[in-house]
């Protein structure tokens, strides 16, 4: 009997899905569902701009190769949720979420796994192309004339990890050859989340500062309600001049995804500090130990005004999803921002 041929195409199980910023989190949820509902089980969360899904167990199911899958889930993103998504296709991670940043004109990139396949795609690369590689280490590869993929994989290990460090260089020559050893982790949405505002000039006014840590506290709640989601606690950070970090952080009376209460938290513990003509040039506020808001009891209230802020939160909610994030917000934020 001959020897049976496998096509290479068929080993690129590993799906990177990317979104386009600023893509709403109900439709990330949405790509969420959809991948892990009607594709395979076996999908993980990358937010806010990337999903990761092994379709290796989904292919006789489905019937289809990975490039049909690929195909597929575009289709149902479009005609479901209306996004536009790239998908890169490949045996591994790293290797597919670099194909997702150059898709074909059908918003595809397989890369079989085949040695040849895979060095024909990624050597010609720029360097700081590769998946992984930051600003810093590609201009001191360029530094040495290491300009391209291809230029890096051609280092001894030895070289690449005298020119970047130990474990980096050895990781970042990996990559350069197509390796990438993580394996798609089934994850649910992040229990975490934070916003940070920066200041462009050391800031002293604290009302300025709340004002910050209201802005952050809201994206972050919007946010939560968007996923479905509800924090436990909340964190403050607070990043000074001369780069040092102050952090402090509260448990909620109840779970909420609701501006006031992570807004008044943020303020509680920024009075807590006590600050007296701080230079801060930075706000980070987390909402932490976040769990699903169906498990959470909506506490009843007799305080008319509070009842009146969260139907009012509705209707801004349903209005940025409607028109745009952002496109409602708390009078306080109104006008230009002194933090971003």
């Amino acid at each position: 009997m001959g020897e049976q041929h496998v096509d290479p195409a068929l080993g690129a199980t590993v799906l990177h899905v990317r979104v386009r910023p600023g893509t709403q989190a109900e439709t990330y949820q949405g790509l969420l569902d959809l991948l892990a509902t009607d594709i395979t089980p076996v999908v993980q969360a990358l937010p806010p701009a990337a999903v990761l899904a092994d379709v290796a167990g989904a292919l006789r199911f489905h019937g289809r190769t990975p490039a049909e899958i690929a195909s597929l889930v575009r289709l149902r993103a479009r005609v479901w949720l209306d996004a536009d998504v790239h998908i890169g296709a490949a045996p591994n991670w790293a290797l597919a979420a670099t194909a997702s940043t150059r898709p074909g004109p059908a918003g595809i990139r397989v890369v079989a796994d085949h040695a040849a396949a895979i060095a024909d795609f990624l050597w010609p690369l720029p360097v700081e192309d590769l998946h992984g590689i930051g600003r810093q280490q590609a201009t001191t590869l360029r530094r040495y004339g290491i300009d391209t993929v291809g230029a890096l994989a051609g280092l001894p290990e030895v070289t690449a990890q005298r020119i970047l460090g130990g474990q980096l260089g050895r990781l970042l020559r990996d990559r350069s050859w197509g390796l990438d050893f993580r394996t798609v982790t089934p994850t649910a949405l992040p229990r975490s989340t934070s916003e940070r505002r920066h200041f462009d000039i050391d800031e002293l006014n604290p009302e300025v500062v709340r004002t910050a840590i209201l802005d952050a506290a809201y994206v972050v709640a919007c946010r939560l309600r968007e996923r479905g989601q509800a924090a436990t606690g909340l964190e403050l950070q607070l990043r000074f001049a001369g780069e040092s970090h102050l952090t402090r952080s509260r448990r909620l009376t109840i779970p909420s995804a609701h501006t006031e209460d992570l807004r008044d938290a943020g303020f509680e513990l920024f009075a807590r500090l006590g600050l007296q003509r701080a230079r801060i040039r930075g706000v980070s506020v987390r909402a932490t130990e976040l769990v699903d808001a169906d498990r959470v009891a909506e506490q009843i209230t007799f305080d008319r005004r509070t009842e009146n802020g969260r139907r009012a939160e509705s209707a801004v909610d349903k209005a940025n999803r409607r028109f745009g994030a952002g496109t409602v917000r708390p009078a306080r934020l109104a006008g230009p921002r002194r933090a971003a």
